[in-house]
């Protein structure tokens, strides 16, 4: 397949071009264009207007995955209109472009904080009434209703009208981690490297994750099959507990785990007072740190019938653990 692949150059672009460059030809769509393996070109966002760049010199592409957009999830609203700009109107950019190309499956990435920033209920489902919070979880569901509203909705599944014979999917991962992340993972293995006691073990929380490698596996099963267009939250099958992550960690580093119990009324009054002080434990990052946020896989793996995700959990986390490991000796040589 030719497959044109927004936001190229990011984490998950790069680990999607090591996954299928062997089988497609790919291409790229971002604000940077160096040269890169098993990429045959890399075209500007100005390529894809028509007074610009005809379409018809681009290349033909049979689908298209739209990556590019602003992460980080923030509750600065004075950041809104940045939010919007990328994740909304580059979304509605490339989705127009797709309607009007002959490419039949369009695969936009949005997040599961679309759907919610906390969850109800023991896990969050496909089903749920999207609350996000914050411009990024609203910038990115303002793409999902622009995709919708031009596609028509009924029974809560995307329907697309029969003459224009194409696929579309808008995927909903929790936290993505592997080789080359450097989000949040990569924050608690800095601190859980220098030995820090993690004083929340008195916390017992669960949150799902989102392996590379699975998510390749996924992106690789909807290009290839013939799978119904839609809504798909997607997670490893296993839910880990922030004790359990941090555990993790010092196995893949080879150190015993510090994990202390602090009283937990003790903590949540920490956190007030860093609220008020501006310290670094505040009420927000408690709770992020400690909430349960439990994402369901159920309905991919349905789709693309299956029982289970390839990578365990655990076996996901400790790849992505031992990278930055790599890493660090890799810079220091």
């Amino acid at each position: 397949m030719n497959i044109l692949i927004t936001g190229i150059h990011g984490f998950v672009g790069s680990n999607l071009v090591v996954a299928l460059k062997n089988h497609h030809v790919l291409y790229g769509l971002d604000i940077i264009a160096p040269e890169k393996e098993g990429v045959v070109k890399t075209f500007a966002w100005k390529d894809i207007e028509i007074t610009s760049f005809p379409m018809q010199q681009l290349p033909q592409f049979d689908a298209i995955i739209h990556l590019a957009g602003k992460a980080h999830d923030t509750k600065n609203h004075s950041e809104a209109q940045v939010y919007f700009d990328i994740n909304t109107r580059l979304t509605q950019k490339i989705f127009d472009f797709f309607l009007e190309s002959k490419a039949k499956k369009f695969i936009f990435f949005s997040s599961v904080k679309a759907a919610a920033d906390s969850v109800v209920g023991d896990m969050l489902r496909e089903d749920v009434i999207p609350t996000p919070v914050g411009p990024y979880g609203e910038s990115k569901i303002a793409a999902e209703n622009y995709i919708l509203d031009k596609l028509g909705v009924e029974n809560g599944e995307v329907r697309v009208a029969m003459q224009h014979d194409k696929q579309v999917y808008i995927l909903r991962p929790c936290m993505i981690h592997g080789p080359g992340n450097k989000g949040n993972l990569n924050l608690l293995y800095n601190v859980v490297k220098k030995d820090i006691p993690w004083p929340l073990g008195d916390f017992e929380n669960k949150r799902s994750f989102t392996s590379i490698d699975n998510l390749c596996y996924v992106m690789e099963g909807l290009l290839t099959r013939d799978i119904a267009s839609g809504i798909y939250h997607m997670g490893d099958d296993e839910a880990l507990s922030t004790n359990e992550l941090i555990a993790l960690m010092c196995e893949a580093m080879g150190k015993e785990p510090h994990i202390w119990k602090m009283n937990r009324k003790m903590m949540e009054g920490c956190a007030v007072l860093g609220t008020l002080f501006h310290l670094p434990l505040n009420t927000e990052r408690l709770r992020k740190l400690t909430e349960n946020y439990v994402v369901s896989n159920e309905k991919i793996k349905a789709a693309l019938g299956i029982e289970k995700m390839p990578v365990c959990a655990a076996e996901g986390i400790m790849k992505t653990i031992k990278s930055f490991s790599d890493e660090k000796l890799i810079i220091q040589n």
